[in-house]
């Protein structure tokens, strides 16, 4: 159903925890530790499984099968991976007298099918490049055809596999390599997706702004029948966003372990506004900028072609993105640290090595809690984000955000430092934000290249100078210019506009325009866009003059304020548990010395 008014259906993840537990035959409760640890030995049993089946499966053929696509009998394999693995005869293997449910299995099977068809596209990427590498040089000619291309990022990866190889074989490699000559076979998390599973296994329903998974548990590390495997009832709160959503359906979890224990990362269905990228008229363009996060700018469509007014909004990142750097920094010296002590271990006396050894454990505990802390600064900074943008684009009605093809942006020519910052940015993070919560009001994402956004006019297509330094640009043939990212927001919009009718959506993809045209875009004096909000000072009182304090008397005179700093603002705190704000907490200091 297509038209005003109409809706259209997508999934979106969440996270939650349970705060009950009983056992689904007696009603007994049960404590959430036991929980924990019931749940801790269910991850044993899948990861140990799962891990035997792709070390047995790690040999080219299993890859030949997958790329074929067809079973034993010819026929196709279909999309669930429990299936796909049951017709190919893959199956995995418990110890001895361990009992474990077939349901289980489909949830290993599941597990496994998707890191092996992921895997599947590298294999065949190896292949192809091993077979233009020239170990003398190092170096890896260019493609034949069209269906050896791989991206520059891609390539290079796998060229620096290909020279450790042909290092630890002595000489040049002989013939075509595959996936399973280079590298081990990858290591499984521990976590189980439910959603391989049905109703014996597991299975949700919502009622009262609760979910109530019931799932079946082994009440020991190795289960030898079936009555030491019972049900248990978990309930756990929708989270308060959630609320009064138009969600149809909630889907299986997926259950993981973390240090607060049991975690379930949830899926479900909810009805959003239709987006109607074909019959767009206004579009976003956002650029992902090297000095902040992303930056937008805005072109219209009408009858005298495309306008804009050249005024764009850029992010305030609020000094996450600095804090990212030093976190990065931070992780980056510990690991090298670590690997230091490693080398440094290999040769020691065995006294040194066990002191060496904790060590590097401990290294490896801060570097693990830094990609923690990292973790939660991207997830924060691409919601903040997100929802930033397509408030902007909101206002000034567009029906499309455009934003830069992340395969095709590479950061290069700026230095190490600068490429390796703006190369662990968070912007597929954001891009993801950015298209959930821009779906939530009606407004579809589409993808569009981003090669020469920043550097040809929007208006004649020609090459910007720089008379400002980097981050401004000028053309003068149109006469127009500015910020270098409001002008390559506004190549993107552009590029959105003329591409909308051409955009191919693979599934599990956003919308994306593969070829950028141009079309001339005229300056309008008429303001398309809305005002970005900016931070209101605090005035300061400069006419009273400075009294010198009296001894003896207490002064009622007015004193002058001090003078207003730019991060003195009269915009309140985001309020607390909005994804795209920090956790502020405020508290009462108490003084040791006076009690007050």
């Amino acid at each position: 159903m297509t038209g005003p008014g109409s809706t259209a259906l997508r999934q979106f993840a969440f996270t939650t925890r349970a705060h009950l537990a009983v056992d689904d035959a007696t009603g007994e409760p049960i404590g959430l530790d036991d929980v924990d640890t019931r749940v801790g030995w269910l991850l044993d049993l899948v990861t140990a499984a799962g891990a035997e089946l792709v070390s047995r499966l790690w040999h080219s053929a299993t890859f030949d099968a997958l790329a074929a696509g067809l079973d034993r009998q010819d026929r196709r394999l279909p999309a669930q991976g429990h299936v796909a693995a049951a017709r190919l005869g893959w199956t995995p293997s418990y110890p001895d007298g361990v009992y474990v449910p077939s349901r289980v299995t489909r949830v290993v099977t599941a597990q496994v099918m998707t890191t092996l068809r992921t895997l599947a596209y590298r294999d065949t990427a190896i292949a192809a490049l091993s077979a233009r590498f020239d170990a003398a040089s190092g170096a890896v000619a260019p493609p034949i055809g069209s269906a050896d291309y791989v991206s520059a990022g891609f390539a290079r990866g796998v060229r620096r596999q290909l020279i450790a190889c042909s290092r630890r074989g002595g000489g040049a490699p002989a013939g075509r390599l595959r996936i399973t000559d280079v590298q081990g076979p990858p290591q499984t998390s521990a976590m189980a997706r439910l959603s391989a599973a049905d109703r014996q296994l597991a299975q949700i329903t919502a009622a009262e702004r609760e979910l109530v998974l019931t799932v079946k548990l082994p009440t020991c590390p190795a289960p030898v029948g079936r009555v030491q495997w019972r049900r248990v009832r978990l309930t756990a709160a929708i989270p308060a966003h959630l609320h009064g959503r138009a969600i149809t359906d909630w889907h299986l979890p997926t259950l993981v372990l973390d240090r607060r224990g049991l975690l379930w990362r949830c899926a479900a269905t909810e009805l959003v506004p239709a987006g109607e990228p074909k019959s767009a008229i206004v579009a976003v363009g956002v650029d992902w900028s090297p000095s902040t996060l992303g930056a937008a700018a805005i072109a219209a469509e009408g009858p005298g072609g495309l306008s804009s007014d050249y005024r764009g909004w850029t992010y305030d990142d609020r000094g996450l993105g600095v804090k990212l750097a030093r976190l990065q920094a931070e992780g980056q010296m510990l690991h090298t640290k670590a690997a230091r002590l490693t080398r440094l271990a290999a040769t020691a006396p065995p006294a040194v090595r066990s002191q060496l050894k904790e060590k590097i454990a401990i290294l490896d505990e801060h570097r693990t809690a830094v990609g923690v802390k990292r973790g939660k600064i991207n997830r924060e900074l691409a919601f903040h984000f997100a929802r930033q943008a397509t408030d902007y684009a909101a206002a000034a009605g567009a029906q499309v955000i455009a934003v830069e093809d992340l395969s095709t942006l590479e950061a290069r020519g700026r230095g190490r430092v600068n490429n390796n910052r703006a190369a662990q940015s968070a912007r597929r993070q954001a891009v993801a934000a950015l298209a959930h919560t821009a779906a939530g009001v009606g407004i579809t994402v589409i993808s569009v290249p981003a090669r020469g956004s920043s550097a040809w006019c929007p208006g004649c297509d020609e090459p910007l100078v720089r008379p400002g330094g980097y981050h401004d640009a000028w053309c003068p043939r149109c006469q127009v210019g500015g910020n270098r990212d409001h002008l390559a927001g506004v190549n993107l919009a552009k590029r959105a506009l003329l591409g909308r009718n051409k955009a191919t959506r693979r599934r599990g993809q956003m919308p994306a325009v593969r070829v950028a045209e141009h079309a001339p875009v005229r300056p309008s004096p008429d303001k398309h866009g809305p005002t970005p909000s900016r931070p209101r000072h605090r005035r300061v009182r400069r006419s009273l003059p400075t009294v010198t304090r009296r001894l003896g008397v207490t002064p009622n005179k007015h004193v002058p304020a001090p003078q207003a700093s730019v991060w003195d603002t009269v915009k309140p705190t985001p309020p607390h548990g909005d994804p795209g704000s920090r956790d502020t907490r405020l508290s009462h200091t108490i003084c040791h010395w006076c009690g007050r």
